[in-house]
């Protein structure tokens, strides 16, 4: 009889300690959840349609409570249909911000807000015009844009600085592009009129949704505002040897505001 005394008194032990370890498990995906749903959650940049304000390779964090709630909040492996949004606000002209793509919910982009519901918007010659006011473009010298394989182009690079006095750089790779010009449209309630900083390799409110480009985005599927770039690492480094890849970490970028 004492030698069973132990194995009397050490199940139930175990068996705590193990249910114990499932609650704490479970407790912490909770926490998780429920911080990458009201706060904040991270998102990478596979393309190079915002540059030269976001690289391939950076890591973003967007601010979810910036804009309300709806189940675009959600984690981003989450996917659910549209739905209202809770404590809405809208965005403001200039925020960069993150949302589902309408074409495929599942898919993640981030885009520039351009334009508001009820705002008259256009382009001519590249230039964009809010409520017949047009943005202004101070030639900033030149730069790089990254392609998606690794490779780069010469870019001109500007500063423009929207009606409202909103300030952030763009590239024109070419001096004329077919998305250049834009009759003018008035941005539907309940949308927004969204477009990259890379202005000649982005599909964004300027292509139709079936075209494969944004058309005038729901705000129903913003997710968040993006606020600061993480980390970043240079994609190109992935052909090199494993043991040269932490010279790819860009750490000016790390912890840096987006403008």
């Amino acid at each position: 009889m004492a030698s069973e005394t132990p194995i009397a008194t050490e199940t139930p032990s175990r068996t705590r300690r193990f249910f114990k370890g499932v609650i704490d498990i479970v407790s912490i995906v909770l926490a998780v959840t429920v911080a990458k749903t009201a706060l904040a959650e991270p998102f990478y940049v596979p393309s190079g349609s915002m540059e030269p304000t976001l690289m391939i390779g950076d890591e973003l964090l967007a601010t979810k409570f910036a804009y309300g709630y709806s189940t675009a909040s959600l984690p981003s492996f989450v996917v659910l249909p549209e739905s209202e949004r809770l404590f809405g606000a809208l965005p403001k002209r200039g925020d960069v911000v993150v949302f589902r793509w309408p074409g495929d919910r599942s898919q993640v982009w981030v885009k520039r807000v351009i334009a508001l519901p009820g705002d008259h918007v256009r382009l001519e010659r590249g230039i964009v015009f809010i409520n017949g006011q047009a943005a202004t473009l101070v030639p900033d010298g030149t730069g790089q844009a990254e392609n998606e394989d690794g490779s780069q182009a010469p870019a001109a690079r500007y500063i423009e600085t929207l009606p409202d006095g909103r300030r952030h750089t763009v590239f024109k790779l070419t001096s004329f592009n077919r998305f250049d010009n834009m009759p003018e449209t008035v941005v539907p309630s309940g949308h927004v009129f969204v477009m990259g900083d890379n202005r000649d390799n982005s599909a964004d409110s300027r292509v139709p949704l079936r075209a494969g480009g944004v058309g005038m985005l729901p705000t129903a599927n913003l997710i968040g505002r993006v606020d600061a770039i993480v980390g970043s690492w240079d994609l190109g480094m992935k052909n090199q040897p494993v043991w040269t890849w932490p010279k790819g970490l860009r750490l000016s970028r790390f912890f840096s505001g987006v403008e």
